[in-house]
């Protein structure tokens, strides 16, 4: 009997599968996929190819991808930096390049040339991935330039491979009033599940992106033990504790990115959603 797997991180359709699940799902044809990379600030990656279907996840510009299929304008594709399956506008990939640094603020913008001045012609969010080409000096602002000519300010960047932080809850701070979005995955409008992820990217560490993926991850605690960085699950809903008695979140309530007093936060959401399932220590 073969065992059940999870949508979101094996990508197997009646129809098309990932070569690396045959023996384990029953599928029509089974491929390798094609290396991608996305090409717009933000790509929305759904269940199915509906654009009227929910938001699973989002990925940013320059994270890579394995395409396992192309149609109708749509493409099924596997994220390379968590797993996740689901598909996307065909007209957001890019042909792979490989990136030099990462966005490591909240929001910045791109501009058409190194000068702050002119209109920016897009807006990236923290955990982007650019290819630079150069770094160029403007009136004492300095600037790292893409192929294309268009420049982003270089203290916004990061060197891939380098850590933003060595504390991801500083991380998470950064994200403070940003808009709650479900789904959302950035710094333009972000979920519970996916600002523990982002944060954690940053200081070059993997994790996994939904709420109740992450709460499999790390070593389960007490609540008496609790401190800064570890993590709180309710069904659906995970919180950082910025210190032992503050949570910080994603959250609907506020609809924003937002601390509140875990006390509080324990008796708000109780009557929807009960008590904490548990808590967990990522290390």
């Amino acid at each position: 009997m073969k065992q059940a797997l999870d949508r979101r991180l094996h990508a197997f359709r009646p129809d098309l599968a990932d070569v690396s699940l045959r023996g384990q799902v029953d599928s029509q044809r089974f491929v390798s996929g094609e290396a991608a990379r996305v090409g717009r600030p933000v790509a929305a990656l759904r269940p199915a190819p509906d654009a009227d279907r929910g938001i699973d996840t989002e990925l940013l510009l320059g994270e890579t991808v394995r395409v396992f299929d192309r149609k109708d304008g749509w493409a099924w594709v596997q994220a390379d930096q968590d797993g996740y399956v689901g598909y996307l506008e065909e007209s957001a990939l890019a042909e792979p390049e490989a990136a030099t640094h990462v966005i490591c603020v909240p929001r910045t913008f791109l501009y058409p040339q190194p000068e702050l001045r002119r209109p920016p012609i897009a807006a990236l969010s923290m955990g982007s991935r650019v290819q630079t080409l150069a770094e160029v000096e403007t009136r004492g602002t300095r600037y790292l330039t893409l192929a294309d000519g268009t420049a982003l300010i270089a203290a916004h960047c990061l060197p891939v491979g380098e850590a933003l932080s060595v504390d991801y809850v500083d991380v998470a701070v950064r994200f403070i009033e940003t808009p709650y979005l479900w789904g959302g995955r950035s710094g333009f409008g972000i979920d519970c599940s996916a600002l523990v992820q982002l944060s954690l990217s940053m200081m070059g560490r993997a994790f996994p992106r939904d709420s109740d993926m992450q709460a499999q991850a790390g070593t389960g605690i007490k609540r008496d033990e609790l401190r800064r960085g570890d993590l709180v699950f309710w069904k659906g809903h995970v919180g950082i504790m910025e210190d032992e008695r503050t949570l910080l979140h994603a959250n609907g309530h506020t609809m924003t990115v937002a601390r509140e007093g875990l006390e509080a936060a324990i008796n708000r959401i109780g009557w929807l959603y009960e008590q904490p399932t548990g808590f967990r220590r990522i290390e």
